[in-house]
Formats: C-alpha cells, structure tokens, sequence
C-alpha cells in the first residue's frame, strides 16, 4: 500500500479535498434518510427479465454503498467510519421529528390529516429502527471487506473490493431489515423471496455502478495526484 497523500502544504487541493468529502458524506446520509422515509412503499420492478418485488427504499440505497467505496478508496476507513455514525445519528433526529409530527394532531385546516401522516409514517419507527440495526452492521461489515481487498489486492482490482464488499454486506443489511420489519406481521412464507429480490437487486446494481466508481476515481486521481491505491489524509 502506498503512504497516504498530505495535503498541508497544498491549501487549494486540501480544501477541494476537504469540500470533496462534506460533499459525500452529505450525499449519503440525504440518499440514507430518503431510503428510510420512503420504505414503507413496496413495488414491482423489471431489471433484466425478473421482476423484483422490493421496497421503493431500496431504490436510492445502493447509492450509499456506492459513496462509502469512494469515501473508503480516498479518504481511508477511519473518515468513512465517521460519515457512517454521523448518518446514524442524524437518523435517530430524524426518527425524533417524525415522532414529534405525530404526538401533536393536525388542525381541521391542515391539507396533511392524521389519517393521512399516520398511513405513511405510522410504521416509521420500527422501519427506521430496522433499518439503523442493519445499515450499521452492513456499512462497518462494507467498509471492513472493501480494505481488506484493498491490501490484499495491494491497491488493485478496484472491481473487487467494490463488489465482494458489497456482495455480502448488502445480504446482512437485507436480511435483518426484511426480517426486523415483517418477523410477526407478514406471511413467513413470503420473507425469504423479500430478502431474496432486495438483496439480488442491490447487488445488481452493485455491478452496474462498477463502471461508474471507475470513472469518478479516475476524475479524483486525476484531480489530486493519487496513485492506485493511494488515500487523502486529511
């Protein structure tokens, strides 16, 4: 591996790497908190002559998979752990306003009734709860895989440890949702065909973002100078 890049004596690229980085992790937790507000909307998608029963959650959460290789390739594993806690915890805020929207009833002049709030973020808290247990077990497990690729590939192969990472983080993070949320109010019989669609889906879309990490990494070490292989300390 190679001795990651300081950018101190660079304060133009430090603070590009800087922005680069507050940009990232602010797209992950928004795709994150989207993934989460959304879940309780279950649709059938075609992709590749199956058709995928899944939650309309599962559809931005790949992204976050996406943005946690970048983060984990650039900015090492100790800086990508803390965008992970930092979604965490911004998820519990969240869970607290929806919480809050809820103990106080609606006006009879509000366009948005109780029946209406409730129907759609009746099931958030065990839904957000499930899925803050799985996304901090699969996110650390992601994170954990891909730098254990990446020494073993000694900073090779990006399509490795962007998608073997992913692979089996993304079926932990599927399993304890799906099972979380529908253990106790869903058919038994039709648990594992959930977890079964959603985490085949997600690894699908794993393989295809394959050919886009390698472009925004080619742009990046364009942009900085980085070697394969090579972190940004910052």
């Amino acid at each position: 591996m190679h001795e990651a890049l300081v950018l101190d004596n660079q304060p133009k690229l430090h603070a590009r790497a800087q922005g680069l980085y507050l940009l990232l992790a602010a797209l992950f937790i928004s795709a994150l908190i989207t993934c989460n507000i959304i879940a309780n909307k279950f649709i059938a998608l075609d992709l590749l002559g199956k058709t995928f029963v899944i939650s309309v959650g599962v559809l931005p959460y790949p992204i976050t998979f996406l943005i946690t290789d970048i983060l984990s390739e650039v900015y090492g594993r100790k800086r990508t752990n803390h965008v992970v806690l930092a979604g965490f915890v911004v998820s519990l805020f969240v869970l607290f306003i929806l919480w809050l929207g809820h103990i106080f009833p609606a006006i009879e002049s509000s366009p948005v009734k109780d029946s209406a709030y409730n129907t759609v973020f009746q099931n958030s808290g065990r839904v957000m709860m499930a899925s803050m247990a799985a996304y901090l077990s699969a996110q650390l497990v992601d994170i954990r895989l891909f730098h254990f690729w990446k020494k073993t590939t000694k900073g090779k192969h990006l399509w490795i440890r962007n998608n073997f990472s992913t692979i089996f983080s993304q079926l932990i993070d599927t399993t304890l949702v799906v099972g979380i949320i529908f253990i106790g109010t869903e058919s038994q019989a039709n648990i594992p065909g959930y977890i079964g669609d959603g985490w085949l889906f997600k690894v699908i879309c794993a393989a295809l973002d394959t050919v886009l990490i390698y472009a925004i990494m080619f742009v990046i070490r364009k942009q900085f100078g980085l070697t394969h292989g090579q972190e940004i300390k910052l």
